[in-house]
């Protein structure tokens, strides 16, 4: 029995050695440049300290601190890793579609550039969401609240994990349509199965939502609206790659036989 995993062992390691590899010196590339990467994070904080200090005029202006020694290093550290994996992402695409390749037929082989293009656009939709609509709508809304009480001090570390949190959530979230699409490529789904799967696809994806991102309702509310709206395209988009049979109409089919044969008897009366 291990003979026969063996080669799949090895071909993993493999995949997994490139991958991790990609990430390490895409890691060392990041870090050069962790700076700009750092200010693009703060952005939305910045502005939604700003718009605080416009709006609550009995408070005194927010600041973003540290608590530690070396914060700002482990910061870098932290800022260089959540780019690196975005940007090491369309290799490691590559190396998951190598591994499973060899069970795939040669014409679904040949998917490979869709799905590494999709699934690195589709990562990077759900980013930019994430940072264009929902962390400033979530960030003036949870440090507004009791701005007037109390003076936001924001800890940058916890800050980078709150925010690489929600980018990473809503990144794998927006891959929902690539994989459905790719799974009735592979004729495991087709949209019959999906919109069946519906209603409990909407308490999987609260719970997703609560998982992905930070422990408050706002942002999980704001991830699982997108999550059910990009549900209910995935199931428009395997229905042309994969469309469900027509349902056997077994009951009409019963009918029509039994009215034959009751037609046939009265005709035999008939004859006798």
């Amino acid at each position: 029995m291990f003979d026969d995993i063996k080669p799949h062992l090895v071909e993993l390691r493999k995949r997994l050695g490139i991958s991790v590899g990609s990430l390490v010196v895409m890691f060392f590339v990041m870090f050069y440049f962790h700076e700009p990467i750092l200010e693009w994070m703060v952005e939305p904080l910045n502005t939604a300290l700003i718009e605080v200090g416009k709006k609550s005029v009995h408070a005194a202006d927010g600041m973003v601190t540290t608590s530690q020694v070396g914060g700002a290093f482990f910061v870098a550290l932290k800022v260089s890793f959540f780019a690196a994996i975005v940007g090491a992402l369309p290799i490691i695409l590559a190396q998951i579609w190598m591994f499973i390749a060899p069970a795939l037929y040669a014409n679904e082989k040949k998917m490979i550039i869709p799905f590494i293009f999709g699934g690195t656009t589709m990562f990077a939709l759900g980013v930019l969401f994430a940072y264009y609509i929902v962390t400033p709508f979530g960030f003036d809304f949870l440090i507004t609240f009791g701005s007037f009480k109390f003076t936001p001090l924001i800890n940058i570390e916890d800050y980078v994990g709150f925010f690489t949190k929600i980018m990473f959530g809503f990144g794998i979230a927006f891959e929902l349509p690539i994989f459905a699409y790719f799974l009735a490529l592979l004729g495991m789904i087709d949209d019959r199965m999906m919109r069946s799967f519906f209603k409990y696809a909407v308490i999987i994806i609260f719970v997703a939502a609560a998982l992905l991102t930070p422990p408050d309702v706002l942002t999980q509310l704001l991830m699982a609206g997108p999550l059910i709206i990009l549900y209910g395209f995935s199931i428009i988009i395997v229905r042309f790659v994969n469309p469900a049979p027509p349902l056997e109409e077994d009951d009409e089919d019963e009918e029509e036989v039994d009215l034959l044969d009751e037609l046939k008897e009265i005709n035999k009366n008939s004859e006798q």
